[in-house]
């Protein structure tokens, strides 16, 4: 049984889905740039961004003058981060393995990871310098190994965000544009005559970006479609509901579309939690983003126990899930579908958005069903590769190809099995009787 004490009061939408202005106007201004390149990004980022500079890319020098200008803390604090955010990106880099073994005689195979050669990386600006997503994009990638990472961010109000310069020059960006929104994605995923093309393209944005990315996948890689942040929390009768209240807002704060739902055992926790949330948020400097989204999208569900709590959180593949619980790592066995965990009450998703080192580029609406978010693999190509050198096992595989092929109507598959088994092997070739290929 589940019993909702609040109910979302807008429907949720879609994975990959946009309204049909904002998919119109990101197919106009790709097409446009298509066409036209620089001359196309400079017109949109002096219509949207009110930024018309010489070069859009900072030389080195104007990139010293940026961070001398950011405090010390602030660029402490950015290396601190970025160190988290690198050592577990190393990690993840250690645990992949290249392999070669042999399968027959003389037959092997191999897999290896090759980076991929240049890969764009976009940190939005607009209301709020995000800087974190400079880490997340930029520190992974150097770390899979990717020799160019270009890196674009939009200036805030006619603005240089000079933290945000300073976070994507430590984290080891090759080059950095301020320049933002579709006309940033798509010169990068296109490339003009200032900005090579690169790739991949990786980071999260508002929804033209997003819906600039969707369009232009295929052409270039991009890490995943995002949309909304959002949150779950699951919680039982041990939980603390302020707790659960303010990390609740936390997310919601990021947009009026950001769904912010809990799932707990207890009606009690429920009602506590809605009582500090109708307290808290009042006073919140973001209640104007945090208010419509728990208007809209806050949910609370009771359930009867903490499996029918996993199961419905399961449901949601949330982005974010949060377990309050007397034995949070339980959740770990329990459910399935999320894009990141964070167990127990000293866990925030606040740490994962800006300092604990995982990767807050992740899957939202319902994406978690069949992706993780961001990691250091995104940017490396797995390929095989194989090796036949013993003329027995070419042979026999090459008899085998033959009949194979054959029964799915591939002549020249079969063929090139063929000639094979007859070098090898001696076989006779019945569709070229005069070929001989000798003792």
């Amino acid at each position: 049984m589940v019993l909702t004490l609040k109910a979302a009061a807008a429907a949720k939408s879609t994975p990959g889905s946009s309204s049909p202005e904002v998919t119109d106007a990101v197919a106009g201004i790709i097409s446009d740039i298509r066409s036209r390149g620089d001359a196309a990004v400079r017109e949109y980022s002096a219509r949207f961004d009110r930024w018309e500079p010489e070069s859009f890319r900072l030389t080195a020098e104007e990139i010293e003058e940026i961070v001398a200008r950011v405090p010390e803390q602030v660029l402490e604090d950015i290396r601190f981060v970025q160190q988290q955010v690198r050592t577990f990106a190393e990690r993840q880099l250690a645990s992949l393995s290249e392999f070669e073994m042999e399968t027959l005689p003389g037959v092997s195979l191999g897999q290896k990871h090759i980076p991929v050669a240049a890969a764009g990386a976009y940190v939005p600006g607009g209301r709020y310098p995000l800087l974190a997503s400079a880490h997340m994009t930029i520190v992974t990638a150097k770390t899979a190994g990717v020799p160019r990472v270009v890196a674009c961010t939009p200036p805030i109000r006619g603005e240089v965000p000079d933290a945000t310069i300073a976070a994507m020059h430590l984290a080891g960006a090759d080059e950095i544009h301020l320049l933002g929104g579709v006309q940033a994605i798509t010169a990068m995923a296109l490339g003009t005559e200032s900005i090579s093309k690169v790739d991949l393209l990786a980071g999260p944005g508002n929804a033209y970006v997003a819906e600039a990315k969707r369009q232009l996948f295929g052409e270039v890689g991009i890490d995943l479609f995002a949309g909304p942040t959002e949150t779950l929390v699951v919680a039982d009768e041990h939980a603390d509901p302020f707790i659960a209240a303010v990390d609740l807002l936390s997310q919601a704060e990021h947009g009026p579309d950001s769904p912010a739902v809990l799932i707990t055992t207890s009606e009690r926790i429920g009602r506590e939690v809605i009582a500090h949330v109708e307290e808290i948020l009042p006073d919140m400097p973001t209640r104007d983003l945090a208010g419509p989204a728990w208007r809209d999208h806050g949910e609370v569900h009771v359930v009867d126990d903490l499996d029918a709590a996993y199961a419905l959180a399961d449901s949601y593949a949330s982005e974010h899930v949060q377990i309050l619980t007397a034995e949070p790592r339980k959740a770990l066995d329990a459910m399935r579908n999320f894009g990141a965990l964070f167990l127990g009450e000293g866990t925030c998703v606040s740490y994962g958005d800006k300092v604990i080192g995982t990767n807050h580029v992740l899957p939202t609406r319902g994406a978690a069903r069949y992706t993780g978010g961001l990691w250091v693999g995104k940017y490396l190509k797995t390929v095989t590769y194989q090796q036949v050198t013993d003329p027995a096992s070419s042979a026999r595989l090459g008899e085998v190809c033959g009949r194979a092929a054959r029964t799915e109507l591939f002549e020249g598959h079969a063929r090139s099995g063929d000639v094979r088994a007859a070098k090898y092997a001696g076989q006779p070739l019945t569709w070229a009787p005069g070929h001989s290929f000798g003792a």
